[in-house]
């Protein structure tokens, strides 16, 4: 019986809602009473989705930067590679300019080990008898001469660096032509000039170049820049010390020069008989028969 009560007082109180307006005020302070309730029913809910977005967001910030962290060390390293890369090509540029500037024909080489002994200045380069590399031959970089191959193998070469102590090498002062012999110390920024006269015509700044002396080095190349100049009035001979002028312990590209083995007479000699033979063989051609005249055209006769 009550259920029927409920039911018809609900059914009635639907029509009335629907029909009048006269529960919408009443409606609305039940909504007020009602909402805390429906919003206590609710928080759980809102509290997980903060939370779980919370995590969420924060999880992806966290891959985000370790993203970005990857991305940042990978592009200092392509610009790391490429300053490298710049420098290379710079250094490659001014071995081609030194290339061009030798009238031998060279070949170019790459640094690919250096000797282990600190008492010894040695390199080992790419280049090897199967090159056509030679003892004795010089090595050159972009700024001077380096040094001479010393031991050659099928695929290597090993070369004796200026500096070393058992090296030496006939120079010239390039201002005024003075000739002297330049001497490794062991030390690879430095070079000594041995038995120069303490009266010679040689000061600070002068450039050595090779003599020629010797027909080991060809004449005219850069070799070192002279740093000291010390008299000593109770001595015969004054200390010169030098700077080498190629880069020693930092090129690694670097040039082999194939010089001409013959001395300057020989190779006049050789010359003038070059010239001789084709002089020769131009008057031996007998002389080209002369075109023969061209017929003139019949003329035609009349009657």
């Amino acid at each position: 019986m009550r259920l029927l009560v409920f039911a018809v007082l609900s059914a009635v109180l639907m029509v009335v809602d629907a029909r009048l307006t006269v529960l919408q005020s009443a409606r609305s302070q039940l909504g007020l009473i009602v909402e805390p309730v429906y919003w206590l029913g609710r928080l759980p809910v809102t509290l997980w989705d903060s939370a779980t977005q919370e995590l969420s967001s924060r999880t992806e910030l966290v891959a985000e930067n370790e993203r970005l962290k990857t991305e940042q060390l990978m592009m200092q390293r392509r610009l790391q590679r490429l300053a490298a890369l710049t420098e290379q090509n710079v250094r490659l540029r001014e071995l081609l300019n030194s290339a061009a500037l030798v009238d031998d024909e060279v070949l170019a080489t790459e640094l690919i080990g250096i000797d282990p002994n600190p008492f010894t200045h040695r390199i080992l380069i790419d280049k090897g008898s199967r090159d056509g590399v030679m003892l004795g031959q010089p090595v050159l970089d972009a700024r001077g001469l380096m040094g001479q191959v010393v031991e050659v193998m099928p695929y290597s070469a090993r070369v004796l660096l200026l500096t070393d102590t058992t090296h030496s090498i006939p120079v010239q002062v390039n201002r005024n032509g003075l000739r002297a012999i330049a001497t490794g110390t062991g030390n690879p920024e430095r070079l000594e000039l041995r038995h120069v006269a303490d009266t010679a015509d040689i000061k600070e700044g002068d450039l050595l170049v090779s003599s020629g002396l010797g027909q080991r080095f060809p004449a005219g190349y850069p070799v070192a820049t002279v740093t000291e100049v010390i008299h000593d009035s109770g001595q015969p001979f004054a200390i010169v010390r030098a700077v080498p002028t190629a880069n020693l312990n930092r090129s690694r590209y670097m040039l082999l020069v194939f010089t001409d083995p013959r001395t300057p007479e020989q190779r006049a000699i050789d010359s003038a008989e070059a010239q001789e033979a084709a002089d020769r063989q131009a008057l031996e051609q007998p002389a080209a028969p002369a075109a023969a005249a061209p017929a003139e055209p019949a003329t035609e006769t009349r009657p």
